[in-house]
Formats: structure tokens, C-alpha cells, sequence
């Protein structure tokens, strides 16, 4: 029976199986039963929880006021009372600040008048929910009935108490600990994750739940429910590789089937012939007929459309039209061309699915959002596709509302959406109307979807807040330009930071300013702490201490605000918020970095990365410390710490890699050490992997892979990359890597290579490398052993590319393949100064047997060389005005008369020109540009030497 009571309050569903309850029922049945309903007021109000509440104390944090809330439950049926007021408690604070409509009590209907009143004690739980330095948003609504959940459910109403769940009879309170957790971490400023000891606990408590249910195969909803809550916490963490593995298993367990392809289709009015469109085609497993009474039930049974009874009415959020001249209002599919196991399913008429498994496709929309590219034209396809899938069939408000909003935050990015996307989201603002609002009369009190519908899956999304939503609309609005009324919202939330931001550009800066030093010093005071300031029960010293962690954040933007004096700025807020504010320290870290201070700036940064590992600007602030602290061991910690927080941090990969080129390597003076901008050094990577172990090039290697595909057009970055590739023999990619440094730096002003052979006007070109590919082609095609990897020659090479997961290189015929292409498609079009190159391209021809062209190349070589450009009036700066001798001039002829002389013959034979006459007109012709200056001299003799011999063969 208990067990069965606590799958309802999961589901917020009274099944049909446990039967209503009587007067006979224990109160706890009786609870439960009102909290599925929503009946909170009920709940909180009845004689038997009004000894929970009663006051143990009138001073002290609020686990002392109310103590008998932290006590023991005495049996199961206290437990099960205690979890259901817990349950009380946090939906209703969910419907005031959430899902709406407005309560109709407060915490004066339900806790002792006596106390502080409404305010005074709202304001206390509002210092006491913030954690980690990082405040908890302070007007929220009746934030003391989630404290108040807190204190019941976890020991010590905390992270710091033993164990998990004071509810230790029952086999979901971890659970509902989680989601106590996830809604914790929504209201507070920045995330912060939990200490280490209580969440490893409550991932164990967690996953022994889910075997649970997995074992008995009959919840699979329950599994659904469970694992979708928990990677909803990882993705708020930032955990993304965890958040995916725990979505996948949410598929996985409620047995949806589901395919991401494309089908033909019209996206526009005026599209004559069908393209791919992708789709997510999708199929439910889920029991359809879960629920319960049958007004609650929800059949999907049905194909067919939703009907205007059910459907267009007031159950389901304001859901606004296109209107678009150009685009439809959906995609229009053909048929379904695919030969899967979903290609049953018409594109354009899908059966509909259990509203948990439209959950379960959005919380896949929003991993793939957050780990891929947001400027990805295939990412916002994609997520679109999941988007449509949930919106062609609503049936609850809370998935309706969340599918809305994903929609308008994908559309908000593009120009012929972006209005639709941002009325849409002032519609949902609109609909979460706050209890004052609806009191006053403003609006007509929301009569639509009822409390249970809307909390049903409220904990297998992740809707935001009301103040967040309303935040997102302002700050759709401050993208495209509308400032004043994206300000008018953050002074009307109280978001400070915002509003100093909003006045930073209408060029006010002063108004900023004035707002932060008006507050600190009392002159302007918040909404919450002018109500506490008329009660006189509240003293100097308590006001001081609600107001602590806010204080602490604006006398950091202070800082950000007063250059000069941030450091004090920062240094007070750390001391006011008694060393917790994750924000002063990174801040002060930063001050010191910029000032030379690398031992103050690691300090501040362990500190602040600490308190809040989640800021990957923290992270990479104290990796470039550490590096110029020659700390590689700490540097490396902290850039692998920025690239999993981020992994699109291009500059964090780049810096990552410098510092495994750096683990082994002797120590580097001040001059090559890389700082916040390291990839700019390209030649930093080139002079630190001088003594390197192969292992930490190969990770360097992956880090740069990594890397250049979030920074695609950075040259610089491509040049490591290719130096590295060189290194750990992956001469393929160097050559991908060569070919894209002169893409990107075609038409730009390039410094010559180390090497020195390119021109200020031509793109950067490193022709070290180009030898080193052209001779790998050449040893390969020769039967060398080495082939491909002619550089790798460490003995270890291929078991440590085992070990770090890199692949081998591509087979000799594929590396030519791949080098000659990079000279016919990008460097010899681009590139017409260099005998270098033409001579590394005449060497390829040779090996292929590609006489003719060999010979051409050979030709360029000698005709942009020193004795081809000699007193040529085209050439810039002759080889004459800049010393070179006529003794070189005179040598590069000797070998391009031999070269002809080897190569002549066998150009003839495949019907090409004659080479004596050209032999003869290049001897000629440096001797007719020399013969006044050089005749006589040694070089001399050799020219008339050469033009005999060629007279007489």
C-alpha cells in the first residue's frame, strides 16, 4: 500500500488500483490523495500536519524554529505523512513561481502569525537557500515552502547532513531528494554543484531505485521518470557526457522508438519540387492507459487530430502562427522513402505519443543543443525536427508550454522567425501570472489546464521559472535591439547586473553605477528589504544578514564597474560573505593576472573553482597561470576542466595541447610562453616539442583535432595542428592542415615561415612540411618500411595510439592521393613565387612517372628562381640588388640543363617538345643578362662550357 501511494505522488496519479479514500482511510492516504489533486492548501492546512510546523524556538536558522520537522519520523506512517507535506510544499511553491495559476494562501494560513510574518520569514528562507556564494533569487514567491521541503526531507535540511533522505522507511524519498536538488539549483544564480560526499550517495540511492523498477518490468514509466530527472540534473551541472548516457537509458526504458532521417518535402509556399527535410519519426512503447479516474485520463489511443473541444480551448498554452509570406507553417512531407523499421509511419500523420516519451524527445533536443555547435545549420535542423514532433500532438500543458519555448528559443536566431519567437514567448510569460497580479484583478484568473495537469511532468522538464522566462523574453529583446524594454523587465525583476548591462549600451554608464552604490549604501533598497525594514521585530544586524550574498554580488559588479578600485571592491565582498562568493574570488583572480601577480591570482582562482567548479572562465584563467607558473601539471587539470564544461572552448583545446607539448619538454623561457591568447604563438608548438614523449604528442594531437573544429578558419590553430600531425606521423592531417593555413591565409598578409619562402602577399606556407610529406609519398612508393609514418619512428607509437584512441594513419596510396591533390587544388593556384615548392611538386611528378609535368615543375622552379628572375625588370627586388651571387645563378642552370637533358628524351617520346632548344635559350639568356658585369669570371667559363655541349649533342 505504501509503496503504491508513493508511485502516485511520483506520478501525481491516483490509479485505479488504490481506491479513493473515506473517512476510514489513514491520513496519510487522505493526504496523498489531495496532493495529486492539488489540493495543497488541504494539505498544509490540516490538523494533522499543523504539529509539524509547530515553533521550537522564535530565533536561529529555520531547522531550529521549527525543529520537530528535522526530528525522526517515529514509523512508516509518519514517513509517508512527512513525505506527502514535503510534496505539499515544494508544488506549491512550484504553481506560484512555475506553472501558475497564483496560490490562494500564504505561509500566514499555515504557519504560527507569531512568527516573523509572511516577509520576514520569506526572507529568511531566502538567505538560507543560498549555497555556494551564489544567492537564491529573492522574489521568488514563498520561497519557506521549499526550505521548509528541504528540512524535511534531507538531514540537517542541507548538503552537509549524513546520509540522503531522512526518510529512510521509504524507497523514493532519494528521489524526491533529487528533485528537491534540481529545484535548488534553478533559482540560485549559478548552478553549484553539491558536495562530492552527498552526491556520490545520492547517485548510488538513485540507481538502486532504478533497478528496482527495471527489475520488476512493470514501471517502466517509473525507470522513464527517474533517469530522465537525473540527467536533467547533469545537464544543470554541466555534466554533458553523463547527461547523454542517462537520456539514452530513458529511451531505452520506455521503450520509444524513434529515428532522426530525411524525407522529401516543401518547407516553402513556393517550392516547386520536394527536398530531403529532416524528420524525427517516433513511436510509443508506454502503457497508454496509465492513469487513473477517467476525467484524468488521457486517451492516445486515437489517430486521429485533435478535436476543437479538447484541443483548441484553454487547456493548452497560446500557441501564435507564422504568417510568413515564404515559409509554411510546417513542413509538408511526401511519403516516407526510408526502409526502417518506422517506415510504416507517414511523415505527415504520426500517431501520437505517450506525453512522457515527447518528454524524453525533449530532453534529446535539449542535450543536443548543448553539445553541439550553436551556430550549426545541421544542429538547428535537427533540433527542429524534435521540436515538431512533440508540437504535432499536444496533450499536457507542462510539455505544450516547454515544446513552445524550445521552439522560439531555436527561431529567435533567424530573421523571418525571430518576431514569431519572441510574441510567443511574451504569450507564456503572460500566462504564468503571479498571485498579486491575479488578485488585483489585472487579468482573468487562468481557468485553463488544471494544477495536476500542469505538475504531472513538470520534473521530466526543465521549464524555466517565471522571473527566468520573463529574463529570456528581455533578453530577446536586448538581442534585437529593443533595450528600453528589455530594462524596463530587468528593473522590474531586479536583475542589477542586467541593468547596468542595458545602460552600458544606451551609453549610460553613470546610471549603472549610481543604481549598484545607490543600493549598497541604502539609498536605494529592494523590493524584499524595504517590506523587511517596516517590520519591527527584524534588526540591523538580521537585515544585514538576509541581504549577505546579494551584497557580496553588487559589490563585485562594482568592480566590474570601477577598474581602479575592483580589487578592494572584490576583496570586501569576499570578506561580506564570509568567504564564500565563488564570483569576488575569480574576479580578484582575474585582477591579479592582468597585473603580473601569478602566485595572488592561483590563489583567488583555487578558491573560486572551488566554491563553483561550473565557470569555465574561472578554469581557464587559472590553466594560463598556472602555465606561467611552469605548473603544466595544474595547467593541464584546469584546460581539461574548461573543455568539459565547454566543449566548443577552441582557445581552451588549444592551450590544452600546448601544455602536453610542454609536460616533458625543458623548461621554457618567458619570451614562448602562451597566455590567454596561446594559439597566436604558431611557433610556440613548434620549438616546445623538441623532447617530448611520443604519449603527450599524441594527446596534443587529439587536443588540436579537437580543438580546430570549433575555430575552423583560425590559421593558427591549423598550423600547430600540423606541425603536431607531422610529429606523431599523421601526415594525411598535416596535409588537410597545410591546405586549409592557405585557404584561410590566401590574399592576407602572411610573416615567411621559419623555412622563409613565401611572400608577403602570398598565403603562409611551412615547405618544412611540404618536403616531409612529398618525401614520405616518395620512400612509400619506394617499398619503404616507414611509408606513411616516416617521422613516427619511436617503436611505441602504435600502442600508445591504441592507448589514447588515435587512428593510424592512411595507407601510402592515400597519402599520395591526398598530397597531390593538396598541390593541384590548392597550392599551386595560390602560389606562383616559390622554386621550393615547384621543385618538392617535380619530385612528386618523378616518382609517379609523370614525365611531363615533372618536367614543368622543374621549369616554374628555374624561372621564379635566382638565374630566371636575374635583371628581370617584373621582379620586385632582383637577385643582383639583394647579393646573391652569379656563382648561384649559374649553378641553378647547370642542374636545370641536366634535368632536361634526363627527363628531355622521355618527353619526346610521348610526343612533346624538343629540350635542346630550351637548354640552349636558358644558357643564353643569363649569359646576354651577365655579360657585361660577369664575363670572364669562373661562372662565365661554365655558361660557354654548357652551350657548346649543347650545341654539339
Amino acid at each position: 500500500m505504501t509503496l503504491s501511494i508513493e508511485k502516485a505522488l511520483i506520478r501525481n496519479q491516483w490509479p485505479a488500483t488504490l481506491p479513493s479514500p473515506t473517512e476510514a482511510s489513514p491520513t496519510s492516504t487522505k493526504l496523498a490523495y489531495n496532493v495529486v489533486q492539488g489540493r495543497f492548501r488541504e494539505v498544509l492546512t490540516s490538523p494533522a500536519v499543523a504539529e509539524l510546523f509547530q515553533v521550537q524556538t522564535s530565533d536561529g536558522p529555520l531547522t531550529q524554529v521549527f525543529g520537530l520537522l528535522s526530528k525522526s519520523a517515529e514509523g512508516e506512517e509518519e514517513e509517508i505523512t512527512r513525505l506527502v507535506v514535503a510534496i505539499a510544499l515544494v508544488h506549491a511553491f512550484i504553481q506560484e513561481n512555475w506553472t501558475g495559476p497564483g496560490l490562494d494562501f500564504g505561509p500566514s494560513d499555515i504557519l504560527p502569525s507569531t512568527l516573523f510574518g509572511d516577509d520576514g520569514i520569506n526572507s529568511k528562507s531566502i538567505a538560507e537557500l543560498a549555497y555556494g556564494g551564489e544567492p537564491a533569487y529573492h522574489l521568488s514567491k514563498y520561497p519557506v515552502y521549499l526550505r521548509l521541503a528541504q528540512i524535511i526531507l534531507m538531514p540537517g535540511g542541507s548538503y552537509g547532513g549524513t546520509g540522503v533522505s531522512n526518510l529512510t522507511r521509504l524507497k523514493t524519498a532519494p528521489w524526491w531528494v533529487l528533485r528537491l536538488v534540481l529545484l535548488h539549483q534553478q533559482i540560485l544564480d549559478e548552478p553549484i554543484p553539491p558536495p562530492e560526499q552527498f552526491s556520490s550517495a545520492l547517485v548510488a540511492s538513485v540507481e538502486s531505485i532504478i533497478t528496482t523498477f527495471s527489475e520488476s518490468n512493470l514501471d517502466p514509466d517509473l525507470s522513464t521518470r527517474i533517469l530522465l530527472d537525473q540527467g536533467l540534473l547533469s545537464h544543470t551541472l554541466s555534466q554533458d557526457k553523463a547527461t547523454s548516457s542517462l537520456f539514452d537509458r530513458a529511451v531505452q526504458a520506455s521503450g520509444l522508438q524513434y529515428e532522426l532521417t530525411g524525407v522529401p518535402g516543401k518547407r516553402t509556399k513556393f517550392q516547386q519540387q520536394d527536398l530531403s527535410q529532416l524528420v524525427v519519426l517516433a513511436e510509443s512503447r508506454l502503457n497508454r492507459s496509465i492513469v487513473t479516474e477517467p476525467s484524468l485520463a488521457i486517451d492516445i489511443l486515437s489517430e486521429s487530430e485533435p478535436t476543437e473541444e479538447n484541443e483548441a480551448g484553454p487547456t493548452l498554452p497560446k500557441t501564435l502562427a507564422l504568417n510568413d509570406d515564404t515559409l509554411l507553417e510546417t513542413t509538408r512531407y511526401s511519403s516516407n522513402a526510408t526502409s526502417t523499421s518506422l517506415s510504416h509511419i507517414d511523415p505527415s500523420s504520426q500517431p501520437p505519443l505517450h506525453p512522457l516519451d515527447q518528454a524524453v524527445l525533449l530532453a534529446l533536443n535539449l542535450n543536443l543543443t548543448a553539445t553541439s555547435p550553436s551556430s550549426d545549420l545541421l544542429t538547428s535542423s535537427q533540433s527542429s525536427a524534435y521540436i515538431s514532433r512533440v508540437l504535432s500532438h499536444p496533450l499536457n500543458w507542462s510539455i505544450h508550454t516547454m515544446a513552445l519555448l524550445s521552439r522560439s528559443r531555436l527561431e529567435a536566431n533567424r530573421t523571418r522567425t525571430v518576431e514569431r519567437a519572441v510574441l510567443q514567448i511574451q504569450a507564456l510569460v503572460d500566462q504564468m501570472l503571479s498571485t498579486d497580479e491575479q488578485k488585483e484583478g489585472k487579468t482573468e484568473r487562468d481557468k485553463g489546464a488544471s494544477v495536476r495537469e500542469r505538475l504531472e511532468y513538470f520534473w521530466e522538464l526543465l521549464l524555466p521559472s517565471r522571473w527566468a522566462l520573463e529574463k529570456e523574453l528581455a533578453d530577446k529583446f536586448f538581442s534585437i535591439g529593443v533595450v528600453k524594454s528589455s530594462l524596463e523587465i530587468y528593473e522590474k525583476l531586479e536583475m542589477w547586473e542586467q541593468v547596468v548591462k542595458c545602460y552600458s549600451v544606451l551609453e549610460k554608464p553613470e546610471n549603472g553605477i549610481e543604481i549598484v552604490k545607490d543600493l549598497l549604501e541604502g539609498r536605494k533598497r529592494e523590493t524584499e528589504i524595504v517590506v523587511v525594514d517596516g517590520k519591527a521585530t527584524v534588526s540591523k544586524e538580521r537585515r544585514r544578514y538576509l541581504d549577505r550574498a546579494r551584497e557580496a554580488k553588487l559589490l563585485c559588479l562594482l568592480g566590474d564597474l570601477e577598474p581602479e578600485n575592483a580589487a578592494a571592491h572584490y576583496l570586501r565582498a569576499w570578506d561580506i560573505s564570509e568567504n564564500t562568493s565563488s564570483r569576488a574570488m575569480r574576479s580578484l583572480g582575474g585582477v591579479y593576472f592582468s597585473q603580473g601577480k601569478y602566485v595572488e591570482a592561483i590563489d583567488c582562482l583555487r578558491k573560486a573553482v572551488k566554491i563553483n567548479p561550473l565557470v569555465g572562465r574561472a578554469w581557464f584563467i587559472l590553466g594560463c597561470t598556472a602555465m606561467r607558473l611552469e605548473d603544466w601539471e595544474g595547467a593541464r587539470e584546469a584546460f581539461t576542466r574548461c573543455v568539459r564544461i565547454d566543449e566548443e572552448d577552441a582557445e581552451s583545446w588549444s592551450n590544452l595541447a600546448s601544455v602536453y607539448l610542454r609536460m616533458s619538454a625543458a623548461p621554457v623561457s618567458k619570451a614562448d610562453e602562451l597566455d590567454s591568447h596561446a594559439e597566436e604563438d604558431v611557433a610556440a608548438v613548434k620549438s616546445s616539442a623538441d623532447g617530448v614523449s611520443i604519449e603527450h604528442k599524441l594527446l596534443a594531437y587529439r587536443a588540436l583535432k579537437q580543438g580546430i573544429k570549433f575555430s575552423y578558419s583560425n590559421w593558427k590553430m591549423w598550423y600547430n595542428y600540423m606541425i603536431v600531425s607531422v610529429d606523431v606521423g599523421e601526415l594525411s592531417e598535416a596535409a588537410r592542415a597545410l591546405g586549409r593555413i592557405v585557404e584561410e591565409t590566401s590574399g592576407r598578409s602572411a610573416a615567411s615561415s621559419s623555412s622563409g619562402a613565401s611572400e608577403s602577399n602570398e598565403p603562409m606556407l611551412d615547405l618544412d612540411v611540404v618536403d616531409r610529406l612529398v618525401d614520405a609519398v616518395m620512400k612509400g612508393a619506394s617499398g619503404s618500411a616507414e611509408e606513411s609514418q616516416a617521422v613516427a619512428t619511436d617503436e611505441n607509437v602504435q600502442q600508445q595510439r591504441s592507448r589514447t584512441g588515435t587512428e593510424d594513419s592512411q595507407p601510402t596510396t592515400s597519402l599520395s592521393r591526398t598530397v597531390n591533390n593538396l598541390f593541384e587544388a590548392t597550392l599551386l593556384p595560390r602560389i606562383s613565387s616559390s622554386p621550393r615548392l615547384f621543385h618538392a611538386y617535380a619530385k612528386l611528378m618523378t616518382v609517379q612517372g609523370r614525365w611531363d609535368d615533372a618536367l614543368k615543375a622543374y621549369l616554374d622552379a628555374y624561372r621564379v628562381g635566382v638565374a630566371g628572375t636575374w635583371g628581370s625588370s617584373a621582379s620586385s627586388a632582383r637577385p643582383e640588388d639583394t647579393g646573391v651571387s652569379f656563382n648561384e645563378a649559374v649553378r641553378e642552370v647547370e642542374e636545370t640543363v641536366d634535368l632536361l637533358r634526363n627527363f628531355g628524351p622521355k618527353v619526346e617520346s610521348a610526343g612533346g617538345s624538343r629540350w635542346k632548344g630550351q637548354a640552349r635559350s636558358i644558357v643564353r639568356t643569363l649569359m646576354a643578362r651577365t655579360k657585361e658585369e660577369y664575363e670572364g669570371e669562373a661562372g662565365w667559363v661554365v655558361l660557354v662550357r654548357l652551350l657548346e655541349e649543347l650545341k654539339t649533342a
